[in-house]
This record gives C-alpha cells, structure tokens and sequence, in this order.
C-alpha cells in the first residue's frame, strides 16, 4: 500500500526517476506473484527489495569500474528510493552477536558447517540486516 501511495505522489510531482524506479519494483513484486502464484507479505517484498538493491550496487561498481559515472549517477539514484522501503537495518555489532547465538545453538565447530548455520541465520535475520555482513559474520565465527 505504501508503495502504491509513493507512486501515485511521484506521478503528482512528475518525479520521473522516482516513479520509474518504483514501477520497477512494483514490476518485480508482480512478477513473483505471477511467476509464484502467491501473494507477497512483507517479508517476501523485503526480499525482492533486497534483491534489486543488490543489483544497483553491482552495477554501480561496474559503471565506475568503465568510468560511467552518468549511468552511475542514475543508479545510486534508483537506490535511494528502493532504500526507503526496507526496515532499520542492524548493526555490524547486532549481526555479530546474533551470528554467535545462531553459531552456539546450532553446534557449528567449523567452515564445514557453515551450510547448516546460513540456513538457520537467513531465517532468523531476513531483512533485517545486510546478507552480505552476515555471510562474513558467520565466515569470521566459524573460523575462530
């Protein structure tokens, strides 16, 4: 609804890139709800957020790797507007400590079981925190 509701303002403000860039979210929300036959909670939305965040900072990296700074302009653009959609993320602190509970609870000794601790922790802090800082968390816990 809240995504709805910041298109129809974009359209009244005739913010283009903003509008643009949350029909495509609203695309990819359409698309999973096709492609899945379900409908998104928010979790689920979260996840695609993520996702297309994800794809901004990598094509980021690639625009000023080919020194395409106009493209990537456009993209940290596109990313700001998607920022506004996910929850507070938690500290690099939180993850920490939330890792080594996960880690602690699961029994893990080492990399080996690193499988069985990914799982339990994308459960536990989905959209709460940056995946990326997590996989690293749980690579320096299960390291130590």
């Amino acid at each position: 609804a809240q995504i709805t509701e910041d298109m129809k303002n974009a359209m009244r403000a005739k913010d283009s890139a903003r509008l643009g860039t949350i029909r495509l979210l609203q695309a990819a929300m359409k698309q999973r709800e096709v492609d899945e036959r379900i409908e998104l909670d928010d979790v689920a939305i979260i996840a695609i957020v993520d996702k297309l965040i994800k794809q901004r900072k990598d094509s980021i990296a690639a625009f000023e790797t080919a020194n395409r700074t106009d493209l990537a302009d456009i993209e940290k653009a596109e990313l700001e507007v998607l920022k506004v959609y996910l929850p507070e993320r938690m500290s690099e602190a939180e993850i920490t400590t939330a890792v080594q509970a996960i880690v602690a609870e699961v029994g893990a000794t080492g990399p080996g079981d690193m499988g069985k601790v990914m799982g339990k922790v994308k459960s536990a802090l989905a959209g709460k925190a940056d995946m990326g800082l997590v996989s690293a968390a749980v690579k320096a816990a299960l390291t130590k």
